[in-house]
């Protein structure tokens, strides 16, 4: 929580007078509202990064359930490629369901345009590498098996895209151009 405009309040508090007296375009109106600008500004901003950042975790929450189910022990491609066939696919249902819905001769509804996006959008991602946690190592799948949620977390884990055809390419944390 941003603690700007406090701090600036306390200070022309310190200097003598009332907070609420003050002249329109006085000296301390404008620190008042340049703190609170700043403040908002940083709001704003916090909780479009932590929009961003939500599908990486949902996916490392994902994976994370598997290494759960294996009682925390790395996993071989073959358990790993399943999985990632299942997250790619996990919206398929909801869509045929939504598409189904949909009376004949009616556009589209803004929840089945944005299903289509994802499916399609993971399934790219599926054809060109997808991003996961490495989870063939097993130090690795440890740390995940203990991850507690948080972003911070997740760039001390080793990561990387593997292709629909097999290929395995390390990479790095965040992604840069996926997802």
């Amino acid at each position: 929580m941003p603690k700007g405009l406090q701090k600036t309040r306390k200070k022309i508090n310190k200097k003598g007078g009332d907070i609420h007296a003050l002249h329109e375009n006085s000296r301390d109106s404008m620190r008042l509202r340049r703190a609170s600008n700043r403040d908002e500004k940083l709001k704003r901003v916090g909780t479009a990064k932590r929009k961003d950042n939500q599908p990486l975790i949902v996916r490392a929450a994902y994976f994370q359930e598997a290494v759960r189910k294996n009682d925390g022990k790395e996993l071989t491609m073959e358990q790993i490629t399943p999985l990632i066939e299942e997250f790619v696919h996990q919206h398929d249902e909801e869509f045929s369901e939504v598409k189904s819905q949909r009376r004949p001769g009616r556009p589209s509804s803004t929840r089945e345009d944005v299903l289509r996006i994802k499916i399609a959008k993971d399934e790219k991602e599926w054809e060109n590498g997808f991003y996961l946690p490495d989870l063939t190592i097993p130090d690795n799948a440890i740390y995940l098996d203990r991850w507690d949620g948080t972003w911070s977390y997740l760039p001390t884990l080793k990561w990387v895209t593997i292709a629909k055809n097999g290929t395995v390419k390390p990479s790095s944390f965040p992604p840069k151009g996926q997802t």
